[in-house]
């Protein structure tokens, strides 16, 4: 199978008829084996009915409908996991995304050898003071932090290969970073269009402020996770290291003045609080890395690596 457009969706009953006729035009100019996944979030409108009625006359439309609302993330998980063409693209059910992009973005897997192909939105009819700029800061922090040139990390028009969204897992919120997930497994080809962007023509954004304030901090989580989440003692011994060290500095300075310099008592000074204090938390740090390197290393993930290919075995 040529392509695998895997479409998270949420009350998107309006957009669904028109986007899937779109796709499906494009995949038979192209002369394209396709399949279309449509990943109903838990909609309460009528979107999985509709899912149900294309389905009825296009037996390359397919159907997953969560219980309930899960978000994003594990739309795109369990798509990822049904879609068996050799080319991935994912995209949004609001219309804004044209599947006019769909053959170039395939070609530049398929001829040019990215892992990953993402768009970038360069042009935008969103408003300025609530999506571009917190946007612009967004990428900006994650290009810096994660090392990807990506001009736009959450713009929802992707293409992957096969390989890439089998080897990678997407969860809690991480669908904005799944070209760091794929970079942590080893797919370090990853690729830049610019895409058009539509004016919104059904429906409303299903996103608001927050899913900037959780960006970040799903950010702060990845970044994290992907330098120490084998080796937490790595992060967690060395700062409770120092902090206890510093505190056993002031703690014997202390000692050393009370009995032999200005005769104060320890107590009666805020520097002999600070030395408990640092020494607490280094050792409460120490054995956070402890514990966190005992989980890791009895983790059935411990030595998860991926094989590219092999000779003679």
């Amino acid at each position: 199978m040529d392509l695998s457009i895997v479409i998270p969706l949420f009350n998107e009953d309006e957009s669904l008829p028109e986007l899937c006729a779109w796709i499906e035009k494009v995949m038979h100019a192209n002369n394209y084996s396709y399949e279309i996944i449509l990943v109903d979030d838990g909609s309460t409108d009528e979107s999985w009915n509709v899912v149900e009625q294309l389905r009825s006359v296009n037996a390359n439309i397919k159907g997953i409908k969560f219980q309930r609302n899960y978000g994003k993330s594990a739309a795109l998980n369990e798509g990822f996991k049904a879609a068996q063409g050799d080319v991935i693209i994912t995209m949004d059910a609001d219309m804004q995304d044209s599947p006019d992009e769909i053959p170039e973005l395939r070609k530049m897997i398929i001829e040019d050898g990215f892992d990953i192909v993402s768009g970038w939105k360069k042009k935008r009819y969103d408003n300025t003071l609530t999506k571009n700029i917190p946007s612009k800061l967004f990428n900006a922090a994650a290009r810096q932090s994660s090392g990807i040139k990506l001009h736009d990390f959450n713009c929802g028009l992707k293409a992957y290969k096969k390989k890439v969204v089998k080897s990678i897992e997407v969860y809690g919120e991480m669908h904005r970073y799944i070209p760091v997930l794929a970079k942590w497994a080893g797919f370090r080809k990853i690729g830049e269009k610019v895409v058009e962007h539509r004016a919104r023509k059904y429906g409303v954004t299903k996103f608001g402020w927050e899913r900037f304030v959780n960006g970040f901090l799903d950010l702060f989580s990845i970044t994290f996770v992907g330098k120490f989440g084998k080796r937490p003692m790595h992060f967690f011994g060395l700062w409770g290291t120092l902090a206890f060290l510093f505190g056993l500095t002031v703690f014997v300075y202390l000692t050393i003045s009370k009995f032999f310099l200005d005769k104060t008592g320890m107590t009666q000074r805020p520097l002999f609080f600070f030395a408990i204090l640092a020494m607490i938390i280094g050792v409460q740090l120490f054995l956070a890395g402890f514990i966190g390197e005992l989980i890791a290393r009895n983790s059935s993930e411990r030595n998860s690596y991926l094989i590219e290919e092999k000779v003679g075995l």
